[in-house]
């Protein structure tokens, strides 16, 4: 599912295409990190599991770029914690 989430760079933001509506979460990048300052899901796309699929799909390309995530959002923070596989990206 990770290769359903895109980097706009544009606006600065990995976007996931869920129906009509669009989970994002805004992010700047700084010395080999990926700052999360910001994840949002609609309120239709809420508790469907969106939001963690856009963050699977984040850790995806830090992954793949090498860069450790610094999660502002407590959405991101919390997720990251939650989730014992991807804490090592944790900054």
């Amino acid at each position: 599912m990770t290769d359903l989430v895109r980097n706009n760079v544009d606006q600065s933001r990995f976007e996931l295409v869920a129906g009509d509506a669009v989970v994002f979460a805004d992010y700047q990048r700084e010395a080999g990190c990926l700052i999360i300052s910001y994840v949002y899901a609609p309120p239709a796309l809420r508790g469907t599991g969106a939001a963690g699929r856009l963050m699977e799909g984040v850790v995806a390309q830090a992954r793949a770029s090498g860069e450790r995530i610094v999660p502002l959002c407590g959405y991101a923070r919390t997720w990251l914690h939650r989730h014992r596989a991807h804490r090592d990206f944790i900054a």
